[in-house]
């Protein structure tokens, strides 16, 4: 790291606009796919690269297609050889899509200083605890401006569905870009401040080059909804709850759940957080004083059962329907403890991210087999207020900031045709409306904006058991067995490479060996006469085993139809 990393605080007006410079901006997440934000700003001077801002740097939720797979991050790789100039990390809120591959990257990325609000530095400390490392995040001051080499960046507040939700003004010499992540205009939040209309404005009157713009919510009409109505929703559900009221959201979405809990102590229900993501973030919120006292107020999970329904409240994380998360357990009967039974309501308090829908659905088909009755918003308004602004809210920002260009990020292509066609009609040019992939890059010179050169970017997945180690083939061979099934074949042969004993066959997912007799020995026919064929060849040549595999799929597909994954594995003994 050279001395550029020691940010200074700058109250400075913006740069001068400097023809020698250019601005490139490289987005490795959060562009199409909603979620695995992850956003870079170049400086440089010619050709010469001075100074990297990174912006948010989060997980994404795999589909059903990556099977096994906890989560994805960005793709790190282009930035491998960029280090020394990596200034700053600044981190927008505290959601896990924007900050938790933190600790992934953090070594990775040169350890660079992060710049977070109160709560967001809350989150990404809970997130290093397993990690052993001690993060150097500095908590921003709203009335300060951070200087980063040639960057300069300031924090305004804004409003989303969690507390401390900001957004990031940059200013430099190839032009002042806003960078406007998941946000709504709340007027009144339940918690904290409203959006800074004047600093945004402010920022606009100085000459905005560029808009990055959430756009999530492009295809609604109208304002989004305030917080506040959740919490009266919560408290009209539970008045006529007479069984244990279960609500359900993100882990990070801290003003929903204090007004969860709010509810829950007005009618003396007690409150059980379930969820290992949802204890944290909780326990973490109560500390920094985010959370009400919860002393008096919180149960474990093995008193739940022991009180009267009507006495209870569950605050349980899973709402995206994620395998084996709390709301999963209970809607499985999984739950060492907990039993979902009729008279019970559950209430999902937030929308399904684009590609989760069929793991809630079936999660919410699962509850109401049970005899829960199920609210989710599809059903009943106002039970989820967006953290995404709408239209209005969208064109509101845009006028605020006035920019020559925009750039719509944080949601799927459609959204951003949208984006496109709702800020068009506005009067601005639709080619100044830049629609980009992962991977692609923007490049800001001499007050034009071009697009430049792709970065190549793969998705990077995340299992149990480490990072990266999961990968197409991996995946390809996880979707057979989870269709087609598995046949191992075992080949015994003594130290001349004659069998010792006939070929055995298992099959798991597949057929049952018992009832297809015929087609195991027929199988274990073709073996032997490939051993014959290949008389000489080690026991322990790939070559031998390919082609048994090969025969072996063959036959299979010709008898059955299908193709299971088949593993040969020859032994000398």
């Amino acid at each position: 790291m050279d001395s550029a990393n020691s940010p200074q605080v700058s109250s400075t007006n913006s740069p001068r606009m400097d023809s020698t410079y250019k601005l490139r901006f490289v987005s490795l997440g959060g562009i199409i796919g909603v979620t695995k934000n992850m956003y870079l700003y170049e400086l440089y001077r010619g050709e010469e690269l001075q100074d990297i801002v990174i912006v948010d740097c989060g997980i994404g939720f795999p589909q059903d297609k990556a099977l096994g797979v906890d989560f994805v991050i960005p793709d790190i790789s282009y930035l491998k050889d960029k280090l020394g100039k990596i200034r700053a990390i600044l981190l927008s809120h505290g959601h896990e899509d924007h900050i938790s591959a933190l600790p992934y990257y953090y070594t990775d990325l040169g350890e660079p200083p992060m710049y977070a609000s109160k709560l967001t530095s809350a989150f990404i400390k809970n997130k290093f605890k397993e990690t052993g490392q001690e993060p150097k995040i500095n908590l921003v001051d709203f009335d300060q401006r951070y200087k980063f080499g040639g960057i300069t960046a300031e924090f305004v507040r804004m409003t989303h569905s969690i507390p401390d939700t900001t957004h990031i003004l940059l200013r430099t010499p190839a032009g002042n870009i806003y960078h406007g992540s998941d946000f709504k205009l709340d007027l009144t939040p339940p918690y904290g401040s409203p959006p800074d209309f004047y600093k945004i404005t402010q920022f606009g009157h100085e000459g905005a080059m560029c808009l990055m713009s959430d756009c999530l919510g492009s295809d609604r009409e109208g304002l989004t909804l305030s917080e506040n109505i959740v919490g009266q929703t919560f408290e009209d559900q539970m008045r006529k709850t007479k069984g244990k009221f279960i609500m359900s959201t993100f882990s990070s979405n801290i003003s929903r759940i204090r007004q969860c809990v709010e509810a829950a102590k007005k009618f003396n229900r007690k409150v059980a957080f379930m969820g290992r993501s949802m204890r944290d973030n909780t326990a973490m919120a109560a500390e920094i004083g985010y959370l009400p006292e919860l002393r008096d107020l919180l149960i474990k999970d093995d008193q739940v059962m022991r009180l009267a329904p009507n006495k209870v409240c569950l605050i349980v994380a899973g709402s995206q329907g994620q395998y084996n998360s709390a709301l999963a357990k209970l809607a499985s009967k999984q739950h060492k403890f907990i039993q979902v039974k009729p008279g019970d309501a559950v209430v999902f308090s937030s929308d399904p991210i684009p590609g989760n829908e069929n793991e809630v659905y079936g999660i919410i088909e699962d509850l109401v087999l049970l005899g829960a009755d199920v609210i989710y918003p599809d059903v009943q308004e106002q039970l989820h207020a967006s953290g995404h602004g709408n239209q209005e809210d969208i064109k509101f920002l845009a006028r605020f900031v006035d920019p020559k260009y925009f750039i719509p990020i944080g949601g799927t292509i459609r959204h951003q045709r949208g984006y496109q066609n709702l800020i068009s009609d506005m009067g601005y040019k639709k080619e100044n409306i830049l629609l980009l992939d992962e991977g692609d890059t923007v490049i800001f010179e001499k007050g034009i904006a071009r697009k430049g050169q792709n970065i190549p970017t793969k998705t990077i997945y995340v299992d149990a058991y480490g990072v990266g180690d999961v990968g197409s083939v991996i995946l390809r061979d996880r979707q057979i067995i989870s269709t087609d099934g598995m046949v191992v074949a075992l080949v015994l042969l003594d130290k001349n490479n004659q069998l010792l004993t006939k070929p055995s066959i298992i099959s798991r997912g597949f057929v049952f060996e018992k009832r297809e007799e015929q087609l195991m020995n027929e199988a274990t026919t073709m073996i032997e006469a490939v051993l014959k064929s290949k008389e000489g060849l080690s026991p322990s040549s790939s070559n031998l085993k390919k082609e048994i595999a090969d025969k072996l799929e063959q036959l299979f597909l010709e008898s059955k139809g299908r193709k299971p994954l088949v593993v040969v594995e020859v032994i000398q003994v």
